[in-house]
């Protein structure tokens, strides 16, 4: 069979791109033997010779190929052309898809044993795939276009061999393992018990509950806030250096006492205070007259209602809802926005203290924004102003209250900052102090039991005692809350994996991280990527991470 062929029919010369030498592209002349063929039983009469560094037809050696690959794993196919042309090899975007697309499988379906499944956005809110990682190698093994359970259920099947699935809560991925694989360990991931425990939670207390929750008074103004209205305001400003003057103090003096510059202070003697009126911004100024335009509109709907004229009218001729109506015919409505003065946590919320305090030791509002940008603040200049002018007001309004002799002093804690308390600890919430905390769970007992419910749950999942999951959910039943029924509805559901997820250290991490490698590699992609091409590019770039650790 040897003979068959031996005999020579001609000689070719083949180009085959190289590895570059110094910067300079290389090209192999491989001179190249054609043979007879002699098999009478094969239809062709003539074959190639092969070589071991090229593949047939190859125009590139297997060595530069390589390179290529792994050059496009890290950048997208049109920036790895233009890498790989700096460096005289020359390849098209096109041609470095058609080589990514022919990468083989190279994941042994066999040796898979424990994996973790997770989906995630082909196309946001229209598709969705699904990746598996090997927990044992902490690989990506494999991807589909589908979340779908009958597919997922056949693409488990081609892994014979697994023993153990990671998983969300999802019951696509519970019913697709329980199908595939009859005795499989499914283990129900950790991070997500919490994370729906804090939803059903969040939900039940923005239901429940006000965006700002009173409480009584537990903190008093700082010496700052005091100094801040007694001096800060423009009018005393000038009355105080006038006073001043009049004592015989110079203007030096007095703009030192106020630290301000003596052009200001000379300014400020020049102003007649019977004239002077306070400032109010702009936004201020719109707010109050909207109040008192809503106010109009309530006494005057309030006055057609006296009149006899029905609701119905009443809402045709002024223009509103019948709800609006309603709610302006309530004895108890009010004009004021509750929100309007609430202090919601911004930029500026860690450094409130700070410019409060700069801004009372007679501090220009660009001298502190200097200060606290360069320690990490990204606001503008103008929200320092804005701060300081609701801090006036807010100061101002709870001095006329406290004036009256039945006043309790109260106080507001957000509403925001305890649905943040259900999964950060006290410090790391800077909305909210030890005092206002203990204050609220005096004044709302639901909230503090729920709180010390949510702890019961984290230790269970700490220590790791499975055992006492049904004894917690019962407790979680008694609270009768629709959003806290329906978790743990979902948890006895599933009840064997989450059992399983608390006791086994197995989690769902690694394939979260994968879905996070995935977007970041669709990004390199611009998007504009098939499915095919997203799952070469994907398993190519973890091959490539393996052989390089």
């Amino acid at each position: 069979m040897s003979l068959l062929w031996k005999r020579i029919h001609s000689r070719y010369q083949r180009e085959v791109q190289d590895l570059p030498i110094q910067g300079k592209k290389v090209v192999l002349l491989v001179l190249t033997r054609k043979f007879f063929c002699d098999n009478d039983t094969c239809c062709k009469r003539t074959f190639s010779e092969r070589h071991p560094f090229v593949d047939a037809n190859g125009k590139r050696t297997k060595r530069l190929e390589k390179n290529i690959l792994f050059t496009s794993s890290q950048l997208s196919s049109i920036n790895a052309s233009k890498v790989l042309k700096n460096s005289n090899v020359d390849i098209s975007k096109s041609s470095i898809c058609v080589l990514l697309k022919k990468m083989p499988s190279i994941v042994d379906n066999l040796s898979v044993r424990k994996v973790c499944v997770d989906d995630f956005a082909i196309r946001k809110r229209f598709s969705y795939g699904t990746v598996m990682v090997d927990l044992e190698t902490h690989r990506i093994i494999d991807l589909i276009p589908t979340r779908n359970t009958e597919e997922v259920r056949a693409w488990l099947a081609t892994y014979p061999n697994i023993e153990v699935i990671s998983r969300d809560g999802a019951q696509i991925y519970a019913n697709a393992s329980k199908k595939s694989h009859l005795g499989i360990v499914q283990v129900s991931d950790r991070f997500h018990m919490i994370k729906g425990l804090t939803e059903a939670m969040t939900k039940y207390i923005i239901r429940e509950f006000p965006a700002r929750l009173e409480i009584p008074a537990v903190s008093t103004n700082s010496e700052e806030h005091v100094k801040l209205i007694n001096q800060r305001n423009h009018v005393d400003r000038v009355r105080f250096a006038q006073t001043k003057k009049a004592e015989g103090m110079t203007v030096n003096e007095i703009a030192l006492l106020l630290h301000s510059s003596v052009k200001t202070i000379q300014k400020y003697l020049k102003l007649d205070t019977d004239k002077i009126e306070d400032k109010v911004i702009a936004r201020e100024a719109n707010h109050r007259l909207a109040l008192q335009q809503k106010q109009e509109e309530v006494n005057t709907a309030r006055k057609m209602a006296c009149d006899g004229i029905p609701i119905e009218q009443i809402a045709k001729e002024m223009h509103h809802t019948f709800k609006t109506i309603q709610n302006y015919l309530n004895p108890s409505y009010s004009v004021e926005n509750k929100h309007y003065h609430a202090r919601i946590p911004g930029k500026l919320a860690p450094y409130e203290a700070e410019v409060i305090k700069l801004r009372c030791e007679g501090m220009t509002y660009p001298c502190i924004h200097k200060i606290i940008s360069e320690k990490g603040y990204e606001g503008s200049v103008a929200s320092l102003r804005m701060f300081i002018q609701k801090e006036r007001i807010r100061c101002v309004s709870s001095q006329k209250e406290e004036a009256c002799s039945d006043y309790q002093p109260k106080e507001y804690v957000q509403r925001r900052s305890l649905t943040q308390l259900i999964y950060k600890g006290l410090d790391d919430v800077k909305t909210i102090s030890q005092e206002q905390y203990e204050q609220v769970l005096k004044s709302y007992p639901m909230i503090a039991d729920l709180y010390v419910t949510i702890k019961e749950f984290y230790e269970i999942i700490h220590s790791k005692h499975e055992e006492k999951l049904d004894a917690w959910l019962v407790k979680l039943e008694k609270f009768n809350i629709p959003e806290l029924q329906t978790y743990v509805n979902g948890i006895r559901q599933d009840i064997v994996a989450v059992k399983n997820g608390i006791a086994m250290q197995y989690n769902n991490g690694l394939a979260e991280g994968s879905v996070n490698k995935l977007k970041v590699i669709k990004r390199i992609m611009y998007g504009r990527n098939s499915f095919e091409l997203l799952k070469a590019k994907v398993l190519l770039h973890e091959q490539f991470c393996c052989e390089i650790n």
